[in-house]
């Protein structure tokens, strides 16, 4: 695209490039998409070039020439340079914000994906102990969530933070891993709200073409939960 100085490499269905998506449409940020298919050769020597650990997303910045690296960077990135407003300027607003940011990856993202990963796996490369474990680690999360997290409508109040950014993989795929419970319905209207959102919306029609690769049923769909 003439002039368009953002490029993000990513995958439409991988969970963390998500994250800065929705950032991304959240405030209309013009930016080029670079999908990354690591099967074929020639997508990942061209992406090695750009981040020779082969994980996306990276949001490369020509303007800047900046690369920057991890879902969580890159927010951080959008919010101080393309004016991405997604972290509160309310000191104590914003630590809010990066913690459940950090809840979401490393308590629901983390063993969704240690699941995932198993199924797509040869059986005789399984983890079945690592799977019930991972499982495990999620019905934990959603039973401390119900107790310590009350988004009303989003995660910190009234405005759309870095944490719903978070969130909205995390419980979207984190359901469909371990389903939420009977217990859990204050969790399932926030994934209501949030599969609603426009900006997350948008990240999930683009992603549905590639909803048949999910390993694991039920396969993912774009009905909110509390449809």
């Amino acid at each position: 695209m003439a002039g368009m100085t953002l490029t993000l490499h990513y995958h439409p269905l991988a969970s963390f490039c998500w994250k800065p998506l929705v950032a991304l449409y959240e405030r209309g940020i013009a930016f080029e998409p670079v999908v990354v298919d690591l099967a074929a050769p020639a997508d990942r020597a061209a992406f090695a070039a750009v981040w020779p650990f082969l994980k996306f997303p990276v949001l490369v910045d020509d303007a800047r020439g900046a690369t920057v690296a991890e879902s969580s960077t890159i927010i951080d990135f959008l919010d101080a340079f393309h004016a991405g407003g997604m972290v509160p300027a309310d000191p104590d607003r914003a630590w809010r914000a990066r913690m459940w940011d950090r809840v979401f990856d490393s308590y629901v993202q983390i063993p969704m994906q240690r699941v995932v990963l198993d199924a797509i796996r040869p059986p005789e490369g399984r983890d079945p102990i690592g799977v019930a474990e991972a499982r495990a680690a999620l019905r934990d999360a959603w039973r401390h969530l119900a107790t310590t997290f009350a988004p009303d409508p989003w995660a910190l109040g009234a405005d759309f933070t870095l944490a719903d950014c978070a969130a909205a993989p995390a419980l979207f795929y984190g359901n469909l891993v371990e389903p939420l419970g009977p217990d859990d319905a204050l969790l399932r209207g926030y994934l209501g709200r949030l599969m609603r959102r426009d900006s997350f919306a948008r990240v999930l029609a683009e992603a549905e073409p590639w909803f048949g690769f999910f390993p694991l049923d039920p396969q993912p769909s774009r009905v909110p939960p509390d449809a």
